[in-house]
């Protein structure tokens, strides 16, 4: 496993019972979709927090970190 996946294995979660096993954010039912939607929509990270504020800033660093890394 990549220091990539591991990070990301660390923020999100799939369930095959919940949202047809699309990736979540962690201890949410927060797509991690919703985020990448947000972002090409050129809203800021503060918007998409709060509009989704089960989700922690720290879970949000993390997944856009692991990508600029790869």
């Amino acid at each position: 496993m990549t220091a990539e996946q591991a990070t990301l294995h660390k923020i999100t979660w799939a369930d095959p019972g919940r949202l047809s096993a699309e990736p979540c954010f962690k201890v949410t039912r927060v797509p991690v979709q919703a985020l990448i939607d947000h972002l090409e929509e050129d809203f800021t990270i503060e918007d998409f927090l709060k509009g989704f504020p089960s989700v922690e800033r720290s879970q949000v660093v993390q997944f856009i970190e692991s990508f600029k890394s790869a």
